[in-house]
């Protein structure tokens, strides 16, 4: 598995650990760290990884490679979203929020891609079952989530417990973040993201 170039289970998920000092939250403006990570791809956005071949399933996903910086060599905008555990309710309605608003983004410019800790079998499943048209990148040790500050305490229930938080970020073609935004709401994240993009023109 490659290792990701940057420094399990449920939307609930972590532990209400503390003590360690947590990821410092990133900013527009700033670089986007690069990152390479094994990801779920539909036949079509295959062109667009930088894996030596891809390991064709059905002829409709393939598993690959998908490094961020190559995308935006390529003339690509990208938007970044972490979310907690795939196949879960909420995940799924902003995953399909995602799928259901793929061309607009597209009229932008922007290449989506989704990233979680879940495996790659797990991956596979989830954008088979959704029919989801973007990748879906592993991050199993969290390396990526860090490094862009998409993991840290959030609270639930009325307790503070660290985890994964729900965060996108829109990344330009020179490799800055345009838009950086943390503890987004699954339900109608695309359509308030849509706003701020069109603003960002």
């Amino acid at each position: 598995m490659t290792e990701p170039m940057v420094g399990a289970g449920s939307d609930v998920d972590e532990s209400s650990q503390s003590g360690t000092a947590l990821p410092q939250r990133l900013e527009s403006g700033q670089i986007a760290p690069d990152f390479t990570l094994p990801a779920i791809v539909t036949a079509v956005d295959s062109a667009m990884t930088t894996a030596a071949e891809d390991h064709a399933t059905d002829g409709t996903h393939c598993e690959t490679t998908v490094t961020l910086s190559e995308l935006t060599s390529r003339g690509a905008r990208v938007i970044l979203y972490f979310y907690p555990a795939a196949m879960t309710p909420g995940c799924t309605t902003e995953a399909c929020d995602f799928r259901d608003n793929i061309a607009r983004l597209g009229t932008l410019g922007y290449t989506v891609i989704g990233v979680s800790k879940d495996p790659i079998d797990k991956l596979r499943r989830f954008a088979e079952r959704d029919h989801l048209p973007f990748p879906l990148l592993s991050d199993p040790d969290l390396a990526a989530h860090k490094v862009y500050g998409a993991y840290g305490e959030k609270k639930l229930y009325g307790k503070t417990h660290v985890g994964v938080l729900r965060s996108t970020f829109a990344i330009g073609t020179d490799g800055r973040i345009l838009l950086a935004r943390y503890n987004v709401r699954a339900k109608g994240h695309v359509e308030s993201l849509m706003k701020a993009l069109a603003k960002l023109d």
